[in-house]
């Protein structure tokens, strides 16, 4: 819980203290291109009071790359040729045997009050040095960017730089009964840190206590009122482990940010608490107490068991099994046996390796990824995308919301409806949960309307495209996906006032049907329903057909039915049967070649008969033109007094354009002539 505060995200360490552990012939920017192939990324190197000083960004799920220890293991793994130091050695056997020394017995005492906290150790120093650090350790100090505060301070600061162990000083004789107690804070509970800022806990936040009061933030930094000073003569030193998130957690709630709370938050190795006290203790020069070693919580690791060929799969490249055994060893890991598969064992510092995957990985790093030989990929790829009717689905949604219509979506179990496609063959649950949910819907065509209701009911445009269900004469039942439409009101808004805009009536519904159709591959024709649909105005309705067979209804509202339901009576409506339209209307998609020579355009003003149906005239016209006929559509309607009762005048353009040649004047006049003939046979005059 050391004062200073380094939330960078990186480790930053002179590369000499790397040289305290490893035998290297690499300088220091040779050292951060191995780390940065090892997965720790070099930041950058800069030089600081005479020596290089390395920048390391370590990943969130590597705490044990923040310490010197732990990227020298990564050297030793990578760099066959380095070789350990004394200094090292000493650090794994403390590791592995913990407290080495007994030098009278402890006064404190440790009592754990909560799961999150799985060991707890410390030691007790009579007298100890309580003066300025030496050079040396000053300078390592200053060139990470941490100021002195003291030999005890920097030396806890130190050692969590070497090993990845934080560390705290307390002072003794200000813990009450010389106890210590980590537990959960207690309502109304406060604690003044270091940085000197009051804190109000809450009892979710772990606290480290002496006998009554909170002496600091477990994890995050000491107390002020335990704060070791010029004056300590009694210390306690602390160095535990406790669990990541909830470290996180009051860090976050308490404001601070610390080296401790970042190591602890990335997993610090349980194993190292009492190898962090011994090395405290050798740098100090001091001998003190026996460790008092509390561990409720220790960390047995589960065996991983990897196949050398699933590994040279998955990474492109041979590995032998003795390369691998030698690569996971210096690695810190136990490898159990000479078969395929073999039994791994990690180290308590590697929490991130729970499968066979981390340690396949593991034999790619190290061995190294630039030794993956290149090679074509080979295998089958499928296309990428939405695909099928899932396409169409989708196409047919982007156009309902090109056209201007919103997309609602409702719940498939109700009650009945005014709207409801029929009253019998209904299908629902055995034991509904309240007759709001009793019947499964059979059409969507409720649920506008009560969207519409809740919505205000007028200038709305609504669609849903959802599943319907109903039984069949077998007794099963036979769901379908359905889109529908709800229409009503103006279909542009105003900008000024007294402005008259168009409003919503079976022919725009139309024209909104027509434009989803088209973008979803599939052609339609209406046919009059003459009143067989009860929900629809009797003289106002049609039927969808598609290839002959009807998918579903357009029209306008039955006015009694709009009383009922509170909708106006200009309201329209439609519905069909998605995947019956798909299949009945597929058609074969033609691809052609884009022709580089110009269109040439013409105009038709025609008067013909109001009870043609547009689509006979379209149709005539593409007949008549042919393949040169490139867009055709509809620009003007007049019916004013000079036109015969009976009758409408149309304004038609064509654009024509052929493939590798242009279209002369000559030549588009001749099909426009086809043309009017086409439709002068429908009975049209040509003005």
């Amino acid at each position: 819980m050391a004062p200073e505060v380094n939330s960078s995200g990186a480790m930053k360490f002179p590369y000499s203290m790397l040289l305290d552990f490893v035998q290297t012939d690499l300088n220091a920017s040779a050292v951060g291109d191995l780390l940065t192939m090892a997965g720790f990324e070099l930041e950058g190197i800069e030089e600081v009071l005479g020596e290089p000083v390395l920048d390391v960004k370590v990943m969130s799920n590597r705490g044990d790359g923040l310490s010197v220890f732990g990227l020298a293991r990564e050297v030793l793994a990578k760099d066959l040729d380095a070789q350990p130091t004394d200094l090292y050695r000493r650090a794994v056997a403390r590791f592995v045997t913990g407290d080495s020394s007994s030098l009278g017995p402890n006064p404190a005492s440790v009592s754990i009050e909560t799961t999150h906290c799985s060991r707890f150790a410390c030691r007790y120093f009579e007298g100890p040095p309580n003066g300025d650090s030496p050079d040396w350790l000053k300078k390592r100090l200053d060139q990470v960017g941490q100021r002195s505060l003291g030999i005890l301070v920097d030396l806890t600061n130190y050692v969590m730089l070497e090993l990845g162990q934080p560390l705290h000083v307390f002072d003794y004789d200000k813990l009450e009964e010389g106890r210590i107690v980590v537990r959960k804070a207690r309502a109304g509970e406060k604690l003044v840190t270091l940085n000197e800022q009051e804190h109000e806990l809450t009892p979710d936040q772990m606290m480290v206590c002496d006998a009554k009061n909170p002496v600091g933030a477990a994890g995050i930094m000491g107390g002020l009122h335990s704060e070791v000073g010029t004056g300590t003569t009694r210390v306690l030193l602390e160095s535990a482990h406790f669990l990541n998130t909830s470290v996180r957690r009051t860090r976050r709630q308490l404001g601070l940010n610390t080296d401790a709370s970042y190591r602890f938050e990335r997993s610090v190795d349980p194993d190292g608490v009492v190898a962090a006290i011994e090395r405290f203790t050798e740098l100090l020069g001091y001998a003190g107490s026996e460790v008092l070693d509390v561990y409720p919580g220790r960390v047995q690791r589960e065996v991983v068991e990897v196949r050398l060929d699933r590994a040279n799969l998955l990474l492109g490249m041979p590995i032998r099994f003795d390369e691998a055994k030698e690569y996971l060893e210096r690695l810190g890991m136990t490898v159990i046996g000479h078969g395929d598969p073999y039994s791994v064992i990690p180290p308590t510092w590697r929490p991130d390796i729970v499968r066979e995957e981390d340690l396949i990985e593991e034999l790619g790093r190290v061995h190294g990824y630039d030794r993956i030989p290149e090679a074509l990929p080979k295998g089958v790829t499928t296309e990428g995308g939405v695909l099928g009717v899932y396409l169409k689905d989708e196409q047919l949604l982007k156009a309902a919301v090109g056209a201007g219509f919103i997309q609602t979506i409702s719940h498939s179990l109700r009650d009945r409806h005014a709207l409801d496609a029929s009253s019998e063959n209904r299908i629902g649950p055995r034991n509904p949960a309240s007759p709001d949910t009793a019947w499964l819907r059979d059409s969507l065509l409720p649920s506008l309307s009560d969207a519409a209701l809740r919505n205000g009911g007028r200038n709305l445009h609504l669609f849903e495209i959802g599943q319907v269900f109903r039984s069949v004469n077998d007794g099963g039942y036979l769901e379908r996906k359905s889109i529908a439409f709800l229409s009503t009101g103006e279909l542009l808004p105003t900008h000024r006032k007294g402005e008259s805009v168009p409003v919503a009536d079976f022919f725009s519904l139309k024209g909104v049907i027509e434009s989803v159709a088209a973008a979803s591959g599939f052609k339609f024709e209406l046919q009059p329903a003459e009143g067989e649909d009860a929900r629809l105005h009797p003289t106002r309705q049609a039927k969808i057909l598609v290839g002959g067979s009807v998918v579903g209804v357009l029209g306008q509202i039955h006015p009694q039915l709009a009383e009922d339901l509170k909708l106006p009576d200009g309201t329209v409506l439609a519905e069909f049967d998605v995947r019956k339209a798909f299949e009945l209307g597929e058609t074969e998609v033609r691809v052609h070649s884009i022709s580089r020579n110009p269109a040439v355009g013409r105009d038709i003003s025609l008067l013909i008969d109001k009870d043609v149906p547009y689509s006979s005239i379209a149709s005539a016209i593409e007949q008549a033109a042919g393949s040169v006929l490139e867009r055709q559509w509809l620009f003007d309607v007049f019916d004013g007094a000079s036109i015969p009762q009976g009758k409408h005048s149309l304004g038609i353009g064509l654009s024509f354009r052929k493939l590798g040649e242009n279209f002369t004047d000559e030549q588009a006049n001749q099909v426009r002539e086809q043309v009017v003939s086409a439709l002068v046979a429908l009975g049209g005059v040509t003005r």
